[in-house]
């Protein structure tokens, strides 16, 4: 139960970005944001027409299809979105929702730190606390997936989301079918939201691994780079989770050392310092976590005099799909994917 907390029952997601580029200014300046800013303040009296008008003209190189996807979008965050609204954006690091309530209406940005050249309409949050996607059914987790930076999920999800954050019953009032829709013209917008969501679902199922059968998934993926390892023995003394080297003994640079945790929680700056202790020269380190990292501790990895690499699950979802084929049939199994052909314009620059 999240203890004083007064959000609405009308839910609006807005992504951060691709790949989340943006949260971090999201949480840390209390705010959601969307593009398209050279488009100029959005006026109640403002016809269809003009902003269908306006937007071609600030951006003649996109498509007509994304381009109305565009104006969509930024008529439900100016008109639409009302102060008071619940706000959702996703962390895919972390897999957690990140739950707040509208304080403000939309405003252009005048700032001029790199995150204004993308994201110009802005609105104030005050962020409350967090959802985890493990806990959404599969039926919630697909409707959140979309490419839209804005949308108003369906009632159903809507309600799932808000009764986790409550730990209890809600009704929400989101209306059914208002995300907006790419033009059916627009094929290559299509796609990106199916690698989107493809790539969400890979991350469900590898988060669903028990934590003896991750290890071996991440072993898997060392192996398939051309390395031979060593998965230590389950017990409270087994030491380093995974071991490569190019000969598998050590007797080899470069001797990596993984360390694999498979947990909701983030790791903090003291297990990455934990798990330096004892390293030398010539020693690579490899610290994975399907929890995500801290602030800290991505600091204490990057002042580390061993080179060590940060696996959040993105990044180690990633690698498992670019280094699928070469996989062993036995790593294959435990999250087995089936290639999918899309048919592209040959001028279109779609690609998959």
């Amino acid at each position: 139960m999240n203890e004083s907390t007064h959000l609405s029952p009308t839910l609006w997601v807005v992504r951060a970005g691709r790949k989340a580029a943006y949260l971090a200014h999201f949480l840390s300046e209390g705010l959601v944001a969307i593009g398209w800013g050279r488009v100029g303040p959005v006026g109640p009296n403002d016809s269809d027409e003009d902003l269908r008008r306006r937007f071609e003209e600030a951006y003649p190189e996109d498509k007509p299809g994304t381009r109305a996807s565009w104006v969509a979008q930024v008529k439900r965050f100016v008109r639409e979105v009302g102060v008071g609204d619940t706000v959702v954006t996703y962390d895919p690091e972390t897999r957690q929702y990140h739950v707040g309530q509208v304080g403000t209406d939309a405003t252009i940005s005048t700032r001029t730190v790199d995150i204004s050249e993308r994201h110009e309409y802005v609105r104030k949050v005050k962020w409350q606390g967090t959802v985890s996607r493990d806990d959404l059914s599969t039926t919630t987790r697909n409707s959140l997936g979309s490419i839209s930076t804005l949308f108003n999920p369906s009632v159903s999800a809507s309600n799932e989301m808000l009764q986790l954050f409550y730990g209890e019953k809600q009704t929400s009032q989101s209306v059914e079918g208002t995300r907006p829709q790419p033009d059916e013209t627009d094929s290559s917008q299509i796609l990106q939201e199916y690698i989107d969501k493809s790539d969400e679902f890979i991350g469900d199922q590898i988060a669903k691994l028990d934590w003896d059968q991750l290890q071996e998934l991440v072993a898997g993926i060392v192996r398939a780079m051309g390395y031979r390892t060593k998965v230590s023995k389950p017990g409270p003394d087994r030491g380093v989770d995974v071991f490569a080297s190019p000969d598998g003994l050590g007797l080899e640079e470069p001797r990596i050392f993984i360390e694999v945790k498979h947990r909701e929680g983030t790791v903090g700056a003291p297990e990455i310092r934990s798990f330096l202790g004892g390293r030398r020269d010539g020693d690579r380190c490899l610290y994975v976590s399907t929890g995500g990292f801290s602030k800290e501790a991505r600091y204490e990895a990057e002042r580390s005099q061993i080179p060590l690499t940060l696996l959040a699950m993105p990044e180690l979802r990633e690698l498992f799909v670019d280094y699928y084929e070469s996989l062993d049939s036995e790593i294959r199994a435990l999250v087995p994917l089936k290639k999918v052909y899309w048919p592209v314009q040959p001028d279109s620059g779609d690609t998959v």
